[in-house]
């Protein structure tokens, strides 16, 4: 299989294209984890762009991209197959004068298997990206399953046998750092962690997801979201949610940011009760426009 990514030189101006913004680092990951045929392990807050550089990957490589969220309680039915019960009941009902091993192998056939994300990108012809999202929220069984199915790209049914992957799709797996992976999984992957812009990278990244922006808006807005991070809130703005903000700001046509726009558009940014009335305290925003003055 040929490389996705010849040189890491283009990756940056090609992701860009798709409209996301990368850096050396990013577009040195992408290019080591398609040319080493490793899994890339992207590490960091919520929020921060991490499932979108999948999904920018799969958009720029014209992959078909298939999606594992992991959750806890996630299991091998959910995660990689599973019978069509109900159809099966059927098939049997209506062989119910059939000996039953006729009726077994009638039953457990390709046309009664349920595909999931894992075996669909082992069993995939066509180009695809596996993202698996948000690993850390599994428990221990679940990711060793996942370290199996990554180590060799092939899954046993018992009732069907060995299937192995016709091509190796490109893995994404996603963590917000909830608790340690195990290192079976880091040794298996590539590692890439990703954090929370600085002002000016979220200016760039706000311009490109918003086009017509003027740069003075964009980088107010940036300093706003940077300044809001930095206190101690339940859940910080994300890039996507300080995108959201800049396009509501062009849709009331600011062209300046002051405390009573901040406060009558905060809750773009912010999605908690107790965060909004924190970020207003400290942003000095209880005197604006439409809110009661501290007592």
């Amino acid at each position: 299989m040929s490389e996705r990514f010849r040189s890491p030189g283009p990756i940056k101006d090609q992701l860009r294209e798709v409209g996301y913004l990368a850096d050396d680092m990013i577009a040195d990951a992408l290019f080591f984890a398609d040319g080493l045929r490793k899994p890339l392990l992207i590490e960091g807050p919520a929020g921060v762009g991490k499932t979108e550089l999948a999904k920018a990957a799969a958009t720029l490589t014209g992959a078909r991209l298939l999606r594992l969220q992991c959750y806890e309680g996630l299991d091998e039915a959910k995660a990689l197959y599973e019978w069509n019960y109900k159809k099966q009941l059927l098939r049997i009902q209506a062989d119910d004068r059939h000996a039953w091993d006729e009726t077994e192998s009638n039953v457990f056939t390709e046309g009664f298997l349920l595909e999931r994300p894992l075996l669909a990108a082992i069993r995939a012809t066509d180009p695809v990206i596996l993202l698996i999202d948000e690993v850390d929220r599994v428990e221990v069984e679940t990711e060793a399953l996942l370290l199996e199915v990554l180590s060799d790209f092939q899954v046993s049914i018992p009732e069907l046998g060995t299937v192995r992957a016709r091509q190796e799709p490109l893995v994404f797996l996603t963590s917000n750092a909830t608790r340690d992976l195990s290192d079976a999984l880091k040794r298996r992957c590539l590692y890439l962690h990703l954090d929370y812009p600085d002002p000016d990278r979220e200016r760039q990244i706000i311009e490109l997801r918003v086009p017509g922006i003027m740069p003075a808006l964009a980088l107010q807005a940036a300093r706003i979201v940077h300044a809001l991070r930095s206190l101690d809130l339940q859940k910080p703005p994300s890039i996507s949610e300080s995108v959201d903000w800049a396009r509501s700001l062009m849709l009331l046509g600011v062209a300046d940011l002051d405390s009573s726009v901040i406060s009558r558009t905060l809750a773009v940014l912010i999605k908690n009760h107790r965060d909004i009335e924190h970020a207003s305290a400290e942003l000095d925003l209880v005197s604006s426009p439409g809110k009661e003055k501290s007592p």
